[in-house]
């Protein structure tokens, strides 16, 4: 008796939940309610159906597996980053789920969704971004934070100098065409997860757009870990494509992508 007391203790510890309590309670109140899944797919069939591809180092393979995608090997090379988008645009309030396995070991560079992206309407910059992917066959980092509307949330994200390596989270809300880069557009706060996106380790992301604020989720086998990055006084993100983006060097598996919005 005494013997499964203690490991169930050891069960519950093990599994541990992370964020601050607040998190996981304004995830909960986001979720509730019932949502219509509006786009899927397994990333077990051919991704060019549903998706398009900025940068033509990386590659893309599907199998049963999922869909693994892999940046070019040039840490700092801009070319060999790689990002893909959503032929489909979305609107309003949105849950984005998928499975993502990381596949590389690097304590540099990071992984991106994009929610709801639209370009700046500004010179060669459409709204439509599938007007201008002729630009982002170099796919700089600068090309979406200067000339997108959009929403950024960055994770198994590292430094790419300095010799702090500490993992982060992070979000952004790209304000285009104000000569500032990326300065003012933080999603706050940062999270500084311990222990996640170990490579090879499965995680199950959801995330949830209400508003000017995101609410995530990040699920594995040992942990339970809950973010809210806030929007405070920019405007609110209210349509466009999504996009996964690996910064070079970077490989991972992604499986089961859905989009669900409210009834």
């Amino acid at each position: 008796m005494k013997w499964i007391v203690c490991a169930l203790f050891i069960s519950l510890v093990t599994f541990a939940s992370g964020g601050m309590p607040e998190d996981r309670a304004a995830f909960d109140a986001a979720a509730v309610g019932q949502w219509q899944e509006v786009f899927s797919d397994s990333f077990t069939g051919d991704w060019h159906k549903q998706w398009f591809l900025d940068g033509e180092i990386g590659s893309i393979e599907n199998s049963t597996n999922g869909m693994k995608m892999i940046a070019g090997p040039e840490f700092r090379n801009d070319a060999h980053h790689m990002v893909l988008w959503t032929k489909e645009n979305f609107t309003g309030d949105l849950k984005i789920e998928y499975d993502f396995t990381r596949l590389d070991s690097e304590t540099r560079a990071v992984c991106i969704l994009y929610i709801e992206a639209t370009g700046s309407g500004k010179g060669p910059y459409a709204k439509d971004i599938a007007e201008w992917n002729e630009l982002r066959r170099v796919p700089t980092m600068s090309l979406y934070f200067n000339h997108m509307n959009t929403l950024h949330i960055s994770y198994a994200a590292y430094p790419n100098e300095g010799e702090v390596r500490e993992q982060y989270i992070r979000g952004r809300r790209y304000m285009p065409e104000t000569g500032q880069g990326l300065k003012g557009t933080d999603l706050l706060p940062d999270y500084y997860p311990k222990g996640l996106f170990e490579p090879g380790v499965p995680h199950h992301l959801t995330f949830i757009k209400k508003g000017g604020e995101v609410f995530m989720r990040i699920q594995n086998g040992e942990q339970d870990y809950f973010c809210r990055l806030s929007n405070t006084n920019l405007p609110p993100v209210t349509e466009g494509r999504i996009a996964l983006r690996q910064m070079y060097t970077r490989s991972s598996v992604y499986k089961n992508f859905r989009v669900s919005t409210p009834e």
